[in-house]
């Protein structure tokens, strides 16, 4: 027999049968003898917990005793022991002795860096509770007693297990349970310091340094308290962290890994002396599972990993894009115009000098794409290193096949055995018919937990004889791929045929989804309710994966699809997935410009793949109204995260489909199509067919006294416009918008605005006009309009020489741009600080290698060099070669005032080959770069050589009036306009 007391008090027989216990003063007796099993209790207190504050007799307790007896049978004797009574079981049949006994074996296994291990025994601790400890034990102070601290277990298993998904690098699905948690208990450090490193993790540091201060604050309001000295350090270390993206760590397994430990093993130990190990198999057979248990022995030996689920992927040209999302890297700056970098140079970028294991998993739908990809990679980056699962080998030099065959006999039971106790309470059976149904499902892993979830309504006999009728085998010997591919597609159509049809039609409307879903919005495009979901999840059909969100397998999708297409519901599954999500981009469009900027950004991102998806079925149905207003939606959030280019194919589409002409009505929405088909390579000759139309429609939508639909266009039309030979009508057009009721399309009229200014050579007025757009930025709460305009301050107070000023501002700047994981800016914003620090325009060392400014401040080619390094190391996990070669030729100006000329030649000749030509922001690296080489060769001595480089450094400028606007310091203007006068 097994108790519960972890919620209301239950009892159950072997068989699964529930015990009737009868009323509550019953259930609270047994609930208080069970609290300490084989312990007596006295009467004394079993009485108070009869009648709390009453007084019971010694004949009514002994008769409610004795009822209780009764009620449980011989299973559980109920013992008279001195002056009280004790129950006589086995702990173990007790679930909150059963939850301490795992709890203590996963902190245990915690603190033996086993966070895997650790995590499956808490998981299964914290799945005993099925409510509160005050629904069986809220009655005598002994009672609560025993209920708070049960309820305190809990919560300490709670903080255990999320550490060891923190340490398995599962950041993104804990952030909303710490969220919650926080919430409830936010005088608990230990939780606040998780939830702070679980957001730190994601790129969050500012977030997280807000949940620090809320906590010191409540803290000190309530308890008088300061934080604890560990959670003290935890704020000082991501104070002084460098902030970069964590890759897609595995897919969260909510089930234990039964069988292949040796298989693990030993793919482990191969991927040590081979770059590209590829699992292969039939569907069903265990390639995913097999591939997260060798990234997390991975992760486990420090190694960096990165996970990428290539199943929602409907089209190989969108696999470069897929990693660079996988790996946290935006597809470009947060300041387009310098032309689009192709996904695979940004990938080989960022990935060429990072030891990594990049799991490729269920390559086979893009099997031709996902081989010349990896072959590339691996050519391109030497400590890079590959697993791939498919069905079929990706066949490119080098790789080493792994066939994942189903699992031994032995394996096989123990799955079946561990999830059929998961489904029904004290699960026994013969060994022999267990087996009998291992082998009518090929023992194929994903077969066996079809079919062993089924046990919470069927008993194995019954199971086994259906499996019999539908498969028409009792056993199977050796059977070649195809035919163990027949027979779990025979099980998934078993299982979905015993699925009532609220059931199914969930579960097939399901699968219009891409990489899963939230909760919500499977009950809105699945037309369903919260416990038809749970049923799916528990019957296998749908998986929980953590921070309420679903997924489905790719075999149980494709089958569902089939039957979606088979009930003609694909055209309103379909519709309804667009317009839940068409929703959701215009309630976060206003947000992405405010203050709640980052819990969009990250909800949105956590949404890309159904965003895509959604976008790609309006594109094709075709239904260009739709796919417009989702493009205009969605667009502020593709050029925040940097992420335009990956829509850009479905842009140029869309625009072939709708012409010359917007659609009535849809003129703003028009425009910004044409704005993100510019964004990919093959969407220019389009700019050029349909700026003016567009151009037009965005003008009648922002006519200066009444507000448009999607701001951020304003923005970035000007932007794009900025490369053209005559940019006047869009800075018109933007500048116009000073009086705009919208405000965030004022502080970007103010800011284009300072640029007219300063372009007339009215630097004081571009000042203010910089400084009002900034405090509009800021004053909403969006991080990239600021960080935008910062800059450009910061620029004009070193170029009037405020360095002290300039390096504030940059440092303003760089903590917004970290918040949003611009890497590239970040990095761009880090050589513009060292340019501020190590600039010394000539003037004369102060004998201790710092340079006094004129002004009281120092150089410090120290901080310089620093500032440099920094920047390279952020360009190169960017993938950015462009801000590679800015930060490159800093270093080397450093290397020059060391007198290294060698080491500064070689850091010269690396930036010119990186710093883009065409980039209007490149421009000055470039001239100060060749000027850095002219300045080599001078103090070499070779002077023809050296005039060469700063001709040249002069004609990248374009004019010596043009090089004097440039800011650049006198070290590097001079001597190029005197070997411009020598000509």
């Amino acid at each position: 027999m097994r108790f519960g007391i972890l919620g209301e008090t239950r009892a159950w027989y072997d068989d699964g049968a529930e015990v009737p216990l009868g009323g509550p003063a019953r259930r609270a007796l047994l609930a208080l003898l069970l609290v300490r099993p084989g312990e007596v209790v006295s009467a004394d207190r079993l009485a108070e917990e009869l009648d709390p504050g009453g007084a019971v007799s010694a004949h009514a307790l002994q008769s409610q005793v004795s009822r209780l007896r009764t009620a449980l049978g011989p299973a559980a004797a109920i013992e008279r022991a001195g002056a009280g009574y004790r129950i006589v079981v086995v702990p173990e049949d007790v679930d909150a002795c059963r939850f301490e006994h795992l709890a203590r074996e996963g902190r245990a296994a915690l603190g033996d860096g086993e966070p895997g291990r650790a995590v499956a025994l808490l998981r299964e601790a914290l799945g005993l509770w099925r409510g509160p400890a005050w629904d069986g034990l809220d009655g005598s102070e002994t009672a609560r007693a025993a209920a708070v601290r049960l309820e305190e277990l809990r919560l300490a298993a709670l903080e255990d297990r999320i550490e060891g998904e923190l340490r398995l690098g599962e950041h993104r699905a804990a952030v909303p349970e710490l969220r919650e948690l926080v919430g409830r208990h936010p005088l608990r450090e230990r939780m606040a310091g998780l939830l702070m490193r679980a957001l730190f993790a994601e790129g969050g540091q500012a977030e997280a340094l807000v949940v620090f201060e809320e906590t010191r604050r409540r803290l000190a309001e309530e308890l008088g308290a300061d934080p604890s000295a560990e959670l003290v350090a935890l704020h000082r270390e991501l104070l002084s962290a460098d902030p970069s993206p964590s890759p897609a760590a595995p897919p969260a397994q909510l089930t234990s890994f039964v069988g292949r430990d040796e298989e693990v093993a030993e793919v482990a130990e191969l991927l040590r002396v081979a770059r590209l190990v590829t699992l292969i198999g039939p569907g069903g057979v265990g390639k995913t599972r097999l591939s997260v248990e060798v990234a997390a022995v991975a992760r486990g030996a420090r190694d960096e990993v990165c996970f990428v689920e290539l199943a929602p992927l409907r089209d190989g040209a969108d696999l470069p894009q897929a990693l660079l999302g996988a790996l946290g890297l935006r597809g470009n700056g947060l300041q387009p115009g310098g032309g689009p970098t192709a996904p695979v140079d940004r990938l080989i970028a960022a990935l060429s000098g990072r030891m990594l294991l990049l799991v490729l998993d269920n390559c086979e739908h893009v099997v031709e794409e996902a081989a010349a990809l990896a072959a590339r990679l691996l050519a391109t980056c030497p400590r890079l290193r590959v697993l791939a699962t498919s069905r079929e080998p990706l066949g490119i030099i080098g790789e080493h096949v792994r066939q994942v065959r189903p699992l031994d006999d032995e394996a096989a039971a123990r799955l079946f055995t561990d999830r059929a106790a998961a489904a029904r309470r004290g699960f026994t059976a013969d060994p022999r018919l267990v087996r009998r149904v291992c082998a009518a499902l090929d023992d194929l892993p994903l077969a066996i937990e079809l079919v062993a979830a089924r046990l919470r309504t069927l008993d194995l006999d019954e199971l086994a004889g259906r499996l019999d009728d539908r498969l028409g085998v009792a056993a199977r010997g050796s059977r070649t791929a195809d035919e163990r591919h027949r027979t779990l597609r025979s099980v998934v159509a078993w299982s979905w045929d015993l699925l009532s049809e609220p059931e199914r039609r969930a579960a097939r409307r399901f699968t219009v989804f891409a990489g899963g879903a939230s909760a919500e919005a499977a009950l809105r495009v699945c037309g369903t309710d919260g416990e038809t979901l749970e049923s799916l999840a528990d019957k296998s059909l749908l998986e929980a994966v953590g921070g309420g969100r679903y997924r489905m397998l790719e075999t149980i999708r494709a089958y569902g699809a089939e039957r979606l297409d088979e009930a003609g519901e694909r055209d309103s599954a379909r519709g309804a997935h667009a317009r839940y999500f068409l929703e959701l981009a215009r309630t976060a469009d206003p947000q992405l410009r405010g203050a709640g900027q980052l819990e969009w950004l990250r909800a949105l991102a956590a949404e890309h793949d159904n965003l895509l998806t959604a976008l790609r079925g309006a594109v094709e149905a075709p239904d260009p109204a739709t796919a417009l207003h989702l493009l205009a939606a969605a667009s502020t959030y593709l050029w925040i995260r940097g992420a335009s280019a990956s829509v850009a194919p479905y842009a140029i589409t869309l625009l072939d489909a709708v012409g010359d002409t917007p659609l009535e009505g849809l003129g703003e929405e028009y425009a910004i199509c044409v704005l993100l088909a510019a964004s990919g390579a093959a969407g220019r000759p389009l700019w050029r067919r349909h700026r003016a139309a567009a151009e037009q429609a965005l003008a009648a939508a922002w006519p200066g006294d009444r507000a448009g639909r999607h701001p951020a266009a304003l923005l970035l039309w000007l932007m794009r416009s900025a490369s053209e030979a005559d940019p006047r009508g869009a800075f018109a057009l933007v500048s116009s918008q000073r009086d705009c009721p919208e405000p965030w399309a004022r502080a970007v009229a103010w800011y284009v605005s300072g640029f007219g200014s300063l372009g007339e050579g009215d630097a004081e007025a571009g000042e203010r006009a910089l400084a009002t757009a900034a405090e509009g930025f800021r004053a909403l709460g969006d991080r990239w309009g600021t960080a935008l305009a910062l800059d450009v301050l910061a620029g004009l107070a070193g170029g009037r020489g405020d360095r002290a000023r300039a390096i504030a501002l940059t440092d303003e700047a760089l903590a917004l741009t970290g918040e949003l994981g611009a890497l590239e800016d970040s990095a761009d914003l880090l050589v513009n600080r060292g340019d501020l620090r190590s600039d010394r325009g000539g003037r004369p060392d102060d004998g201790g290698g710092r340079l006094d400014d004129g002004d009281g401040h120092l150089d410090d080619p120290a901080a310089a060099r620093a500032d440099y390094a920094s920047a390279a190391d952020l360009a190169r996990r960017a993938g950015s070669s462009t801000c590679l070669g800015a930060a490159l030729r800093g270093l080397g100006d450093i290397a020059v005032l060391e007198g290294d000329l060698d080491e500064a030649e070689r850091l010269y000749g690396e930036a010119l080959e990186r710093i883009d030509p065409h980039w209007v922001k490149s421009l000055g690296n470039r001239v100060r770069t060749l000027a850095g080489l002219g300045r080599v060769a001078e103090a070499r001595g070779a002077g023809p050589a050296a005039r060469k480089r700063y001709r040249e450094a002069a004609e990248a400028a374009g004019d010596p009036d043009r090089l004097r606007l440039m800011g650049l310091p006198a070290s590097v203007v001079e001597p190029v306009l005197e070997a411009v006068s020598r000509r």
